[in-house]
């Protein structure tokens, strides 16, 4: 449908954002003088008590304005993308915004410049109590800040590193053709359905038509990943790290250990995973199956008609273990308070999302289909996430409520967790094992696949370190041998199957992949700790949605009930995968 046909209750309401178009006009208008503003705080921030909480006063108040008009302009390009007065406002907001970023530059190396005794004795002012964290957290950068000179240079390179990424998603994206199946031009969008198609000559069909495609430009996209690769170590180098990796896990405050520790445990639990794909194999009643035909469930999918409020009630009953606050202001979000935008319409992106400001509702955009059982379990996944934003909102000062993607995803998994288990219990056999079969389908690819990523990451990354030569032949090679790996004796690889190290559109921002694996490892022990618990691990998981960005993940993790220094977690997970294959034979 056109975005006008939509019923206004199908739509959010952005109006805690900007209540028009007229009125973010204005206010951008508004931010824009501020830049002034900012520019003359230069060489001020340690010159007195006074001046600094000035400084952080004014860097507050335009960072909270940026946030706000930046998160409209976002959310109503997301959904009406061919609007004129959209794509207006969204470059507009953007210029400001480049804008805002110059006239900052000074901030960090001159945050870094005053002394550890002047600093600490601004912040133990009460008045300075809400900066803190911030101020701690930007601290720690300290040994790799360079020279505002240096700085400024590494700002006009930037653009130049990013390209990479962008070269790749335009080859990607626009410029590579996979042809057509059946008529139909198959695209990234449609490959899922594909390969996923009954007809085993469909799946075969499109995987061969995808790799085709890439093998016809692995060369190019070699070189274009070994740039990456080449920026990545640049700048770790350039900042004084010891590695990639390290200058990846530094924000997060991850020792490497959590990373290495991932990759060795999901490599103990590589018998459980091989004997996954051989009871795929039994199931498509063969002795081994290709790698397209990975994709297949266990089970076929069942039909569901869910409305958008049948799976609100369903979602409700789900999150019931979390207390009456969080279900009832969860619901009133996805209903009456319109945090949400359901269907879709002509302009409006593809997936879902939570998204939002600290003055606005964590607003969720999706594309809900009542047909569609994977529909309930994006809302309550994007759900966690925007409950996570709520609770951390009303918990911290704007300067610390943002958490880290390696938190964000545990929150949104751990609904699915919820969700999964509710399921299991108030459904029929045949439903029952659908549910299951996809809660498998659903760990590999985000516990064990995602570690596959992150270990091909490691593996480039270090041996370019080491000054081992990028080639399109070691980026195959290092690929097929941990496809071989971590696939077993039941999957059978193509010629072309390690091209798929060369599709990945996460490596291009690069160690962001073993998150995934790490969220779904704490959202499994955490959720099974809260499901069998009682008040206090409920409040301690609450607790944890309540931090925000107060401290750093693993503490947050570790006061939630989860260890995720120790390999225990991962560990933890892949004996929850073994116990849902257990139930599902058991099924069967």
């Amino acid at each position: 449908m056109e975005r006008n046909e939509q019923k206004i209750n199908d739509t959010w309401d952005l109006s805690s954002l900007a209540k028009s178009d007229e009125e973010f006009l204005r206010d951008l208008k508004k931010l824009s003088k501020r830049i002034k503003e900012l520019k003359a705080l230069k060489g001020t921030l340690g010159k007195s008590s006074d001046s600094f909480y000035h400084a952080m006063c004014v860097l507050r108040d335009v960072m909270i304005e940026t946030e706000r008009l930046g998160s409209y302009a976002f959310l109503c390009y997301s959904v009406d993308s061919t609007n004129p007065d959209v794509m207006r406002n969204a470059g507009l907001y953007e210029d400001v915004e480049n804008k805002i970023n110059e006239a900052l530059s000074f901030f960090d190396p001159e945050l870094m410049a005053i002394s550890d005794e002047k600093l600490n004795g601004f912040l133990k002012e009460k008045r300075n109590k809400e900066f803190r964290v911030y101020i701690k957290k930007s601290r720690r950068f300290k040994e790799h800040i360079l020279s505002e000179k240096e700085e400024k240079l590494l700002s006009l390179y930037f653009p130049v590193g990013a390209s990479f990424q962008d070269i790749f998603q335009d080859l990607d994206n626009i410029d590579l053709d996979f042809g057509t199946i059946g008529g139909e031009k198959l695209t990234h969008s449609n490959y899922t359905k594909f390969i996923r198609s009954e007809n085993e000559d469909i799946r075969k069909e499109a995987y061969t038509k995808l790799y085709h495609a890439y093998e016809q430009n692995q060369h190019a996209i070699a070189r274009i990943y070994a740039g990456s690769v080449k920026n990545d170590i640049f700048y770790a180098k350039a900042r004084g790290y010891k590695s990639a990796l390290d200058k990846a896990l530094f924000p997060d405050k991850v020792p490497e250990a959590v990373y290495r520790n991932l990759i060795s445990s999901i490599h103990d639990a590589f018998p459980i995973l091989h004997r996954y794909y051989e009871l795929k194999a039994r199931k498509q009643g063969k002795e081994k199956i290709k790698h397209y035909d990975v994709y297949l469930s266990l089970e076929k999918s069942v039909k569901v008609n869910y409305s958008y409020d049948e799976a609100v009630s369903i979602i409700s009953e789900a999150v019931n273990v979390l207390g009456e606050e969080y279900r009832d202001t969860l619901v009133k979000g996805l209903t009456s308070e319109r945090w949400v935008d359901r269907y879709d319409n002509r302009g409006k992106r593809s997936g879902a999302f939570s998204a939002g400001a600290y003055t606005g509702k964590p607003y969720i955009m999706t594309n809900y289909e009542n047909e569609v059982l994977d529909s309930v379990f994006t809302l309550i996944h994007e759900g966690g996430h925007s409950m996570h934003s709520y609770y951390s909102v009303r918990n911290n000062p704007f300067m610390s409520y943002s958490y880290t993607i390696f938190e964000a995803e545990v929150a949104s998994t751990f609904n699915e967790s919820l969700l999964t288990a509710y399921l299991i219990e108030h459904s029929e056999d045949n439903v029952k094992r659908y549910i299951v079969s996809k809660h498998l389908d659903d760990i590999v690819a985000t516990l064990f696949r995602q570690t596959m990523f992150a270990e091909f990451e490691l593996i480039v990354h270090e041996s370019a370190e080491k000054g081992v030569p990028l080639t399109i032949d070691f980026f195959r090679s290092t690929y097929r041998n941990l496809l071989n790996e971590y696939f077993g004796p039941a999957v059978e690889m193509l010629d072309v199957s390690d091209l798929e190290g060369l599709r990945i559109p996460h490596f291009y921002r690069a160690f962001y992949t073993y998150k995934y694996a790490t969220g779904i490892s704490a959202a499994l022990s955490l959720s099974e700790r809260v499901l069998k618990g009682g008040e206090r691990e409920r409040n301690d998981y609450l607790n944890f949605l309540k931090s925000g960005g107060s401290t750093y993940p693993i503490l947050s993790l570790k006061k939630a009930g989860v260890d995720m220094s120790t390999p225990e977690a991962v560990k933890g997970a892949t004996r929850h995968f073994e116990q849902m294959l257990d139930l599902f034979e058991s099924l069967s």
